[in-house]
C-alpha cells in the first residue's frame, strides 16, 4: 500500500481556480499512479472548488489526500455558513443554471461532508469528499 501523502493549493477567488485546481490534481494523480480515480476525482475537485468560489469573496484552498487507500478531496472557503444541502437529483429544475453541486458530489462519491475550519486567520468551512480506490 502507497505511503499516505496530502497536497494543499491555496487559491484567490477568482473563477479560474477551478481550472487550475483541475489540472493540479490531474498532475498530482497521475504522478501517483491513481489514473483510475482521474475522472471521477476530477468532476468532484471542480464541483467544490466552484462551490468555493463562488459563493463568498475570500480565499479558498483545495486539499487532496491519499491515505490507506481513500482519496479524500475537499475545498475550504471563509464562508462559515453550512453549505445548503444536496438536491436529489429527481428535484433538480432542469433548467437551473445552479443548485446541482453537491448533488454531484453526493452521487459520485463514497461519502461528504462539510464542518467548520479556520484558515488565513478566518473562520470558514471545509467540505470533503471521499473515494476509494476500488471505485
Amino acid at each position: 500500500m502507497p505511503e499516505p501523502w496530502e497536497y494543499s493549493l491555496y487559491i484567490p477567488n477568482d473563477p479560474r481556480a477551478v481550472t487550475v485546481s483541475r489540472h493540479t490534481l490531474r498532475v498530482i494523480l497521475n504522478l501517483h499512479g491513481l489514473a483510475a480515480l482521474l475522472d471521477t476525482a476530477e468532476l468532484l475537485a471542480a464541483e467544490l472548488v466552484s462551490n468555493a468560489v463562488r459563493h463568498q469573496k475570500g480565499p479558498a484552498a483545495l486539499r487532496v489526500r491519499w491515505t490507506e487507500g481513500v482519496l479524500q478531496i475537499g475545498a475550504w472557503d471563509a464562508d462559515p455558513e453550512p453549505p445548503e444541502p444536496p438536491t436529489r437529483f429527481e428535484e433538480l429544475d432542469e433548467e437551473a443554471e445552479s443548485g446541482r453541486g453537491l448533488a454531484i458530489v453526493q452521487a459520485c462519491s463514497d461519502l461528504w461532508h462539510w464542518q467548520p475550519m479556520s484558515r488565513f486567520g478566518s473562520r470558514g468551512k471545509y467540505v470533503w469528499c471521499e473515494l476509494s480506490s476500488a471505485a
